[in-house]
């Protein structure tokens, strides 16, 4: 008996050290973020994950491409010669050695071994073709002043200069030798941002539509190639194995819904069928942002950005600067964001964020500043040979599609015709139709948000350099204004430079082609095992890293 109880504890003993032996290789795995480990731990985990991008991209041609949409779709399927790390810094990309010149004016770009999708080999000419496509004014790139650190960049575009005198040149085809205007020191994050990515020169030369449809002719270098794209309904994409670094990249798939309705997609998110709701793709409704925050599950992230309204400086009554003035004075934004936005965000009454300039906070002039705006108001009109408010033209307020925008719009409406006894008419189109009509100057005064393009004043300030630039949409230019940002180019003095930008910042704001609403913050909901993503302070949004666990 005692030999038969001895049996059987050995067989427990046995049995047990089985079981702790299982149990130890998972725990190590559990424990592991990197390696082999981590890989074997997540191969039986589904790694699909689904956002929310509201609306249907107007462009997934890079140089064709200037809104936050169509770049959170191009930065998973494109890479550049560098790329936003998760610590937020330029690294290594599509080029695996950079070399700077002792002058800090060239750049030697020395590619890796790269393949597009479809097998061809990614090169220098690739960069070169791209970037001269943008800089090509029969092209009608609205996005071409983000090149003009390139020498011969704005020359070329205008007219004025040849493309083949632009500074990029392709050496060979692993060396891009890129030659700048000045020094530059934010260069490589230029270099990660979506109008500098690359495209197949040999399947645009083939094929100049390459980018209407997935399909074959859409060839792409990233983490991810895009299998679908239906149309106003959804995008699908899927690990690229082709890409040089797939042993970093988790997910096998990324599904990309176009549901332009905040409710709808928080609904989504709770009935599991979207793995994050809200920003940077999505946007949560406003009702539910004070809920969100109570139990606990909602993310704030302050990252760069202004909301704000543009004006038709081009027409009646915009074209005057003292009714732009008494338009932007007129508005409540601390009111703005407790009762409709509740995302913490920060009253703007300048236009580069405080992540950027401090002073910010306070800006140019009072927010709500009623009395003040009545003053702007009658000046205006005796400038127009007006007697009230009533003679003024018709004004129209314009916004594509979005619950949050509307609710804005509304309250605003509501403001400038109590404070300034103004009647405005409401306007609402789908984005890429309004975007249309941002840039036709097809409008009297339309919001628009702008994040940072790279975390430097200039990426707010450019964009009204001129009065036909891309994503002016004013109408407005200044020569001092311009002076100022030419000036600030060629400074290598850090803070000469930045008061040289405050100083271009005070012209804007004192001429107000914007008003100023309010600083972004992102907020978002998301699956508990959805690690990884990296959302920067400049709003983009990288699922490269991304897995569940």
């Amino acid at each position: 008996m005692n030999k038969r109880l001895s049996i059987f504890f050995s067989m427990l003993l046995v049995l047990s050290m089985f079981l702790a032996a299982c149990g130890g290789k998972n725990n190590a795995d559990g424990g592991d973020k990197g390696g082999t480990k981590d890989t074997e731990k997540k191969s039986d985990v589904n790694q699909e994950l689904r956002v929310n991008i509201r609306e249907e991209p107007p462009a997934l041609h890079p140089g064709l491409a200037t809104d936050s949409t169509s770049g959170n779709v191009l930065r998973q399927i494109s890479e550049g010669l560098t790329r936003i790390n998760p610590e937020g810094k330029p690294e290594e990309a599509m080029a695996e050695k950079i070399d700077v010149s002792e002058d800090l004016k060239v750049y030697t770009f020395t590619l890796r071994d790269a393949e597009w999708s479809n097998g061809d080999p990614v090169t220098a000419k690739d960069f070169e073709t791209a970037w001269k496509w943008v800089l090509d004014p029969a092209n009608q790139s609205e996005y071409s002043e983000i090149l003009y650190y390139i020498k011969g960049a704005e020359a070329a575009h205008s007219g004025e200069g040849s493309l083949d005198d632009v500074g990029v040149k392709s050496v060979d085809e692993k060396t891009l030798e890129v030659t700048l205007e000045n020094p530059t020191p934010y260069f490589t994050e230029l270099t990660a941002f979506y109008t500098y990515l690359p495209f197949n020169s040999k399947v645009a030369e083939a094929n100049p539509n390459w980018a209407h449809d997935a399909g074959a002719n859409f060839t792409s270098n990233g983490p991810f190639v895009m299998k679908e794209w239906a149309h106003n309904d959804k995008i699908v994409l899927e690990k690229n194995d082709k890409y040089w670094d797939a042993n970093t990249v988790k997910l096998d798939k990324i599904e990309m819904y176009m549901i332009n309705d905040e409710n709808t997609e928080l609904s989504m998110y709770e009935n599991g069928e979207l793995d994050w709701a809200g920003q940077p793709t999505g946007e949560l409704p406003t009702d539910a942002m004070q809920a969100l925050k109570d139990e606990g599950s909602l993310t704030t992230h302050t990252i760069a950005g202004v909301y704000k309204y543009k004006f038709n400086t081009t027409v009646a009554p915009f074209d005057n600067v003292n009714i732009r003035k008494a338009f932007a004075l007129a508005i409540n934004r601390q009111e703005l964001i407790d009762n409709i936005t509740q995302g913490e965000q920060v009253p703007a009454m300048a236009l580069v964020p405080p992540t950027i300039f401090p002073e910010s906070e306070k800006g140019y002039f009072k927010d709500n500043d009623v009395e003040k705006a009545k003053e702007y108001l009658q000046k205006g009109l005796e400038e127009m040979g007006l007697k009230d408010p009533s003679e003024l033209p018709a004004v129209t307020l314009s916004y594509n599609t979005n619950e949050s925008h509307q609710k804005i719009a509304q309250a605003i409406q509501d403001m400038w015709k109590q404070n300034l006894g103004v009647e405005v008419t409401l306007d609402n189109q789908e984005w890429k139709v309004y975007l249309d009509k941002l840039h036709t100057l097809d409008y009297q005064v339309g919001r628009l948000g702008w994040l940072a393009d790279f975390n430097d004043a200039i990426t707010f300030l450019e964009l009204y350099r001129d009065a036909n630039g891309g994503n002016n949409d004013t109408g407005w230019s200044n020569k001092e204004f311009k002076d100022l940002l030419v000036k600030s180019a060629s400074e290598a003095d850090p803070d000469v430079r930045k008061q040289l930008l405050k100083d271009a910042e005070a012209i804007i704001m004192d001429e107000m082609p914007v008003a100023p609403i309010y600083f972004y913050t992102f907020n978002w909901v998301k699956n508990d095992k959805l690690k990884d993503v990296h959302v920067s302070d400049t709003g983009e949004v990288q699922y490269k890293w991304a897995y569940f666990e």
